[in-house]
């Protein structure tokens, strides 16, 4: 069975960033053993820590994203289910169920899918999909940062915060913020 989840949808800079994660039915108590839940729930370092122990318990796990330009030219809605998408198409084995977090289920795929709301809090495999993608994201926004050093990336990993907006207003939006995102609006070269 494999669990979809995407993270970085309210970010203002970078992709949004989506995990599958195969695992077999026998294998749930595990992951609710470990403590394998909803990503937003878990520190950062708890979130690595199980991240690894997935991967080791997982048939497989694969990431897919969604670019800034993507998502600007789609909306993050659409952005986010081409990385779902995206994650989805690269496994090479077929899960018997894809259960997706959400509301939609994901186009043109051949395998059979059930959209679960708040599925990361009731599912396993869609916990675990979500604490993948988070690791994933916020190891790629942390690299970022150092390229971006005036936005402090690494303390709010591109989410809106008081610290991230008043560096867009001090130090302009740079090439991997979200120009569709109302705090980064271009108009006139002047951030809106």
């Amino acid at each position: 069975m494999a669990g979809v989840d995407e993270v970085g949808r309210g970010a203002l800079f970078g992709p949004v960033v989506a995990a599958v994660v195969v695992v077999r039915r026998s294998d749930f108590p595990r992951l609710i053993e470990l403590g394998v839940r909803d990503s937003k729930r878990l520190t950062p370092r708890r979130r690595e820590k199980l991240s690894d122990r997935i991967r080791e318990i997982a048939v497989e796990v694969r990431v897919g994203y969604a670019t800034v330009a993507e998502i600007d030219r789609l909306n993050i809605f659409h952005a986010s289910l081409l990385a779902m998408r995206r994650a989805v198409t690269k496994l090479s084995c077929t899960p018997s169920l894809c259960l997706i977090d959400g509301m939609h289920t994901l186009v043109d795929l051949s395998i059979v899918q059930e959209a679960m709301v708040k599925g990361d809090e009731r599912s396993p495999a869609i916990a675990a999909a979500s604490i993948v993608a988070k690791v994933w994201r916020d190891d790629l926004i942390t690299r970022w940062a150092k390229r971006y050093p005036d936005h402090a990336l690494d303390l709010h990993k591109g989410y809106g915060t008081a610290r991230h907006l008043q560096a867009i207003r001090e130090f302009g939006i740079t090439s991997q913020h979200r120009r569709s995102f109302s705090p980064c609006r271009v108009i006139d070269g002047d951030v809106r």
